[in-house]
């Protein structure tokens, strides 16, 4: 016998639910950089760069700048290139063009899309093999060890850990590492709703009060919208041949990577949380009409 929450005619198993003492919002602001501030505080250019995979793939990439305390989050498809890209831009993948002197030399943190659990110790020897000035700090361990819930992993070993616990120590790790540039490839992967935005605030924080920069390959759209700063839209056709746009304001960008899908985006007005309108309702169509794919609070 248990009790159960009525709903709709539907049954949910009280094992299966939790009470938050606060409740889980989404509103975001459009912090991101304005277009004439961003070429005025551009501090960082990357050229054109092309890269073609065996004559199955071509990515072409659009020249573009950044700056320090800016997160750019890249937009598209599976398949469009967002990885070749960071692997590019973190000189682990040679573009075709021989433009390798003109991408600037940074120190590079990297967390890869997939994670292999190799290390054959614990979390605790982890962390000090790889970053133990910033994990025995204390500043990092208040603003990304103890919001990740790190330290109730740290006795674990590494290669149990599950996918969700695997990806809160590899994004601790990332940020753990000292770096100009932080290339993050899918920090929500693995992670429920909550750790979800609190991974994007911990990966937020860390990057404006570093002063650092970095490039984020998401597709949590909630995840993509709290992070991004500017966005780079991926157009074209998948696996086959794709272009990366210029980086952009938040808004436009949205505007331009929902419009290539034909779907628009409204904010519940409860708790801010974006959802997909129905394909040619009413709320559709009039977002349609106005041109605004995405809409972003204002206050």
């Amino acid at each position: 016998m248990f009790v159960a929450f009525q709903a709709a005619n539907c049954f949910v198993p009280t094992e299966n639910l939790r009470f938050r003492e606060e409740s889980l919002t989404f509103k975001v602001t459009d912090t991101g950089l304005k277009e004439e501030e961003a070429k005025k505080f551009a501090r960082y250019q990357y050229p054109q760069l092309s890269k073609n995979q065996g004559g199955k793939f071509k990515l072409l990439v659009e020249p573009g700048s950044f700056t320090d305390s800016e997160i750019i989050v890249m937009l598209g498809e599976n398949g469009t290139g967002k990885t070749t890209f960071i692997r590019m831009l973190a000189g682990m993948l040679a573009p075709d063009d021989d433009v390798r002197d003109e991408i600037p030399q940074f120190n590079i943190s990297y967390k890869p899309q997939k994670i292999s659990p190799k290390f054959e110790s614990t979390v605790r020897n982890l962390l000090h093999a790889k970053i133990r000035e910033s994990y025995l700090h204390p500043t990092f361990t208040t603003d990304v060890m103890k919001p990740m819930m790190i330290e109730v992993l740290m006795d674990q070993e590494v290669k149990n850990l599950s996918g969700g616990e695997l990806q809160r120590v590899a994004i601790t790790l990332c940020l753990g590492k000292a770096a100009d540039i932080y290339l993050i490839d899918e920090p929500s992967a693995y992670l429920d709703s909550e750790q979800r935005i609190v991974a994007a605030k911990v990966i937020k924080r860390f990057i404006m009060h570093a002063k650092k920069t970095a490039f984020i390959v998401e597709h949590d759209f909630i995840m993509a919208t709290y992070l991004a700063d500017r966005v780079i839209v991926y157009e074209g056709i998948p696996s086959v041949d794709c272009v990366a746009r210029t980086p952009q304001a938040l808004v436009p960008g949205m505007n331009q990577f929902l419009t290539n899908l034909a779907i628009t985006f409204r904010r519940d007005p409860t708790n801010y949380r974006p959802r997909i309108n129905k394909m040619d309702s009413v709320k559709d169509a009039e977002q349609k009409k106005s041109g605004a794919y995405f809409f972003i609070d204002d206050d």
